[in-house]
């Protein structure tokens, strides 16, 4: 019998990188969001000839497959499989002015090939 692998459910600053920048403007928008949701979900879709692309969204419920980065302002959570594609991504939030504002995830797929970027959680500027 092969032995099970373990799920740790809990992540640490070192499994997911975030820049000051994203984790104030994190901050900012859980708290314009209000108390209906828990957390800001990181996700991987996509796949094919277009790639695979990372995207964010807020989330009000946990599952059984999440792990969670909580930061004490605001959770994160990730299922196990977008976690696999998280490893050396650093998260950060550009603001090149004139409107144009989003996270950015860099180091993205380096070995598998992808894109980031994310105007999901509702961010303008």
């Amino acid at each position: 019998m092969g032995t099970a692998l373990s799920f740790d459910p809990v992540l640490t600053a070192s499994d997911i990188i975030i820049t000051d920048n994203a984790r104030e403007k994190l901050k900012e928008l859980f708290e314009d969001v209000g108390d209906e949701m828990e957390a800001i979900r990181i996700y991987v879709s996509g796949g094919g000839c277009g790639g695979m692309s990372y995207g964010m969204t807020f989330s009000d419920e946990k599952t059984r497959f999440d792990s969670v980065l909580d930061s004490g302002d605001y959770k994160i959570y990730i299922d196990s499989v977008a976690l696999n594609y998280m490893r050396g991504v650093e998260i950060d939030f550009v603001d090149k002015g004139m409107g144009e504002a989003s996270f950015v995830f860099n180091n993205v797929f380096a070995s598998t090939g992808g894109s980031g970027g994310c105007g999901g959680c509702g961010s303008a500027g």
